[in-house]
């Protein structure tokens, strides 16, 4: 379901209908597309958006292992800490 969820909220953002509708013209002549075409187009996209969403969920697994350990979130916090001193540094010089 969660999968489901995750594919339907990427298919139908805006901002990715508009990225396609700008980017297949380029390497379409979309005039000349029959229904078997546009049936690859979309299955090929489909593909695509479930290769990205199942790279991000087992990305987001191993991450999530790794930082359940109290060492690692010790660093993780010091590493974060030092990004925002080094950001108010920047800011109070510039």
């Amino acid at each position: 379901a969660s999968f489901l969820q995750g594919f339907l909220i990427s298919a139908s953002n805006p901002k990715v209908i508009l990225f396609y509708a700008a980017f297949l013209p380029t390497f379409m002549d979309l005039s000349q597309l029959s229904a078997r075409g546009i049936l690859l187009a979309a299955v090929l996209t489909f593909i695509a958006l479930m290769v990205g969403l199942l790279a991000v969920i087992f990305g987001a697994a191993v991450v999530r292992a790794k930082l359940k350990s109290p060492s690692a979130q010790r660093r993780l916090n010091w590493f974060s800490g030092g990004i925002m001193m080094g950001a108010g540094v920047y800011l109070a010089v510039h």
